[in-house]
């Protein structure tokens, strides 16, 4: 077997299932999870109508590329979403259907390292734990950029030796970030394009949660956006994911996209043709109605909002804490150490929360999740009240 298996740490939740183990919480609370970050609002009925119209084309194989109609919708709300302007996204050369966004990141990853001695994938720390998992597997080192408090979340970009960026083949950008929920601004998104150019690296920003955000007048900025800014119509060294999953409630359909520098695109195309990861054509049919529609879009980030809100009243009495710049996590400072506060949560309260510390590497001496819990305000808005209301409890037991 490939001996770099061997360096795969546990996934988050295998440590999670790890620290409840023995554990019995209270059979007199029902069980609520702030731990996974899944979706719970229902999916838009229009959309699985449309699958369960076309279940029909399972008798039919699809091709890796994507139907034309898919990689259209697609297109044309990138240049919607990213004020990018109609026809600077080509759906021939600029887009690729995948499969969500986990497996896009870890098969571009595969398909774009250059197996060197030296090569090294560059990540946010804490992290999205796939580009570990992808950098180890295409024979890359990966190294950590630390996300502080004292930056906003945002790594300090400024501070990166210049050997790390010469030895750099691919940064990984998440905005916004999971676990944190910060967001990179537009002139942060420019410097890092400058220096993809400067040596000559590949810039993959994930953007899965670029849709949940709290102020309608505020949205995210995109990569491909600093690219309109600046120009750069052919995006180059610049590679965006977006899925699905989160915008339109639809983990479970694994629909997404890649999209950016067409010369990077179509290798990874022909990656894929031998990977032999194309999408049903059902889901295919599904994704085109769902990239078409934002009124659901617009409702969804509403009861985020109002999740936010009430949740927050709860939790800021007792906790250091406030609304994330996106996304649907809060990320709340503990006020013991943060595998201790879960395990107690779940001890006394039947709650589950993630720990930060499973979320980080450390690096100079310090773990930046250390400290911390993640919580996915994925559940209705009641059990998110609820849970808030047992965390404040706990809080004020200890």
């Amino acid at each position: 077997m490939n001996p770099d298996l061997d360096r795969l740490q546990p996934y988050p939740f295998e440590k999670l299932a790890v620290l409840k183990a023995g554990v019995q919480p209270p059979t007199s609370l029902e069980h609520i999870s702030l731990g996974i970050g899944e979706p719970k609002h229902p999916a838009p009925p229009f959309v699985l109508e449309v699958m369960a119209d076309n279940l029909s084309c399972l008798s039919n194989y699809p091709t890796t590329k994507g139907m034309p109609e898919l990689r259209q919708a697609i297109a044309g709300w990138c240049e919607r979403r990213f004020e990018l302007g109609a026809g600077n996204v080509d759906p021939d050369r600029n887009v690729l259907p995948v499969n969500g966004t986990r497996e896009a990141i870890f098969a571009f990853t595969q398909a774009a390292v250059a197996r060197k001695p030296d090569a090294m994938v560059v990540a946010p720390n804490p992290f999205y734990q796939i580009y570990e998992g992808a950098a180890y597997l295409a024979g890359a080192e990966p190294h950590y950029l630390n996300c502080l408090p004292e930056n906003g979340f945002i790594p300090d970009y400024d501070a990166v030796p210049v050997d790390v960026w010469q030895r750099c083949q691919l940064l990984f950008v998440c905005s916004p970030g999971n676990p944190t929920g910060a967001v990179h601004d537009m002139d942060t998104l420019k410097k890092l394009i400058a220096l993809a150019d400067e040596h000559d690296f590949i810039l993959c920003s994930d953007e899965c949660y670029s849709e949940l955000y709290p102020d309608e007048n505020n949205k995210p900025a995109g990569l491909l956006q600093a690219c309109a800014e600046l120009g750069r119509s052919d995006y180059a060294r610049c590679i965006v994911f977006h899925s699905l999953s989160k915008r339109s409630n639809l983990p479970g359909m694994r629909s997404g996209f890649i999209a950016g520098d067409a010369s990077l695109l179509e290798p990874f195309l022909l990656y894929r043709t031998y990977h032999g990861c194309s999408m049903p054509i059902q889901h295919q049919l599904a994704s085109i109605a769902a990239w078409n529609d934002e009124a659901h879009v617009l409702e969804n980030r509403s009861q985020y909002r109002h999740k936010f809100e009430a949740v927050l009243r709860v939790l800021q009495p007792v906790m250091d804490v406030k609304q994330s710049d996106a996304s649907f996590y809060l990320w709340a400072p503990t006020p013991i150490a943060d595998d201790e506060f879960a395990k107690g949560l779940f001890e006394q309260q039947n709650l589950t929360v993630l720990p930060g510390r499973y979320l980080s590497r450390e690096i100079d001496g310090v773990v930046p999740g250390a400290g911390f819990v993640r919580m996915a305000l994925v559940a209705t808005v009641s059990e998110c009240v609820e849970a808030a209301e047992r965390i404040r409890r706990y809080i004020e037991s200890l």
